[in-house]
């Protein structure tokens, strides 16, 4: 068996069989995997399901896989990454990887990276325009005075017993 090369051209076969368990995966909607590893593993142990699983998926045709990582097993970050899997995002309890199987364009999408502002522009009945002066930000103590700004700020909900 040999333990070298990049992921989708080795070999990990014993007796044409491939070698070690399948990771835990679901189909998604288009044509990928999504692994939701839950149970602790050692390093060695999952990158023989990884590669084992990298086969099966090639050999099925699948095109993008996705392993969320909880942070418990962050062990298997380093292991997931030298096999050509990069971060698309991490949340503060877990960790988002993919790996693009076809010699063709990426299409897995991208991460959403943005951030919503609000600016209004508020008149009173004798048209005065409302303005204001930062207490914090880059224009704090300048004496430049400007519309109300600012940034939605994401809140985390919490409903229990769902």
């Amino acid at each position: 068996m040999s333990t070298s090369g990049s992921l989708l051209e080795l070999e990990v076969w014993e007796n044409g069989i491939p070698h070690g368990e399948l990771l835990p995966a679901t189909s998604d909607n288009d044509g990928g995997v999504i692994v939701d590893m839950q149970q602790p593993m050692d390093s060695d142990a999952f990158l023989t399901a990884l590669r084992t699983s990298m086969l099966e998926w090639k050999k099925q045709g699948k095109r993008g896989v996705w392993i969320r990582l909880p942070i418990g097993l962050a062990n298997l970050v380093e292991t997931a990454v030298r096999e050509g899997f990069v971060y698309h995002h991490a949340e503060p309890t877990y960790l988002m990887l993919v790996y693009w199987i076809p010699k063709t364009e990426n299409t897995l999408p991208a991460n959403a990276s943005h951030r919503v502002g609000v600016g209004a522009i508020v008149f009173n009945e004798n048209r005065e325009l409302l303005v204001v002066q930062e207490k914090t930000g880059r224009f704090r103590g300048t004496g430049i005075w400007k519309i109300p700004t600012g940034t939605v700020e994401q809140v985390r909900v919490s409903i229990k017993g769902l």
